[in-house]
């Protein structure tokens, strides 16, 4: 797993992915910091986190949609699944450098965090409690992400089904409210990640989201795995 580990995070800079997530997570968490933040006269970084959910939910495609479908296209999966290593070693080496380099753009929180301090206090608290739900949050959605790509070969492809189907995830609180059936809603609401997400933004600390998120993330990898499993003998 270290192999491929080290192999993907020398691909995502190589490939300048790297730097465009980078950017676009810097510019879009540092707009939002302004405007929800500085421009609020306010010391908790919360609304930021809660407008970086639809930022992140477009970025992370962006992230993950080389991972396997890349070397679908440039037929060097085969040569990667004989390979003598294992398939969950393949999927979880991708996998922990996209979330290592989401960790990465994410902790640019902590500067904010000093301009803050210079201004006022920081909620520590506050803060963590955001930066770990975003985190949850993110290792949910690199999971699908991957698995997206595991399913083509074409890189944009995947990075727009990818947005497509974060973004269905994004509407089912909007799906849910617009159901008369109550069954239904519940069952939708019971899947709804963002307001799973929002929830700690607001202050509220849930066990059952963060099993939900790393619930998440474990089923779309082993997902990932099965559908390398079915290639390699395909």
């Amino acid at each position: 797993m270290g192999a491929i580990y080290r192999r993907e995070m020398g691909a995502f800079f190589t490939s300048g992915i790297a730097y465009v997530f980078l950017a676009g997570f810097a510019l879009f968490s540092g707009l939002f910091f302004s405007l929800g933040v500085i421009g609020s006269g306010v010391s908790d970084m919360s609304p930021m986190f809660s407008s970086m959910f639809i930022i992140v939910l477009f970025l992370i495609p962006i992230l993950t949609m080389k991972l396997l479908s890349e070397e679908k296209k440039n037929r060097t999966d085969q040569g990667l699944l004989t390979a003598p290593v294992s398939l969950a070693s393949i999927v979880l080496g991708k996998y922990f450098a996209a979330l290592t380099l989401f960790i990465i753009a994410e902790s640019i929180v902590f500067i904010y965090s000093i301009i803050i301090a210079l201004c006022g206090e920081v909620v520590w608290s506050t803060l963590l409690g955001n930066y770990f739900a975003m985190l949850f949050l993110g290792a949910a959605f690199i999971a699908i992400g991957l698995f997206v790509s595991s399913l083509t070969e074409n890189q944009m492809a995947s990075a727009v089904i990818g947005m497509f189907v974060l973004f269905v995830l994004y509407l089912m609180d909007s799906l849910a409210a617009n159901i008369p059936v109550e069954f239904i809603q519940k069952a939708l609401l019971s899947i709804s990640f963002y307001s799973r997400y929002v929830e700690f933004t607001r202050g509220v600390f849930d066990l059952s989201s963060i099993v939900f998120f790393l619930s998440t993330a474990v089923l779309f990898n082993f997902f990932s795995v099965r559908v390398l499993d079915k290639r390699r003998w395909g």
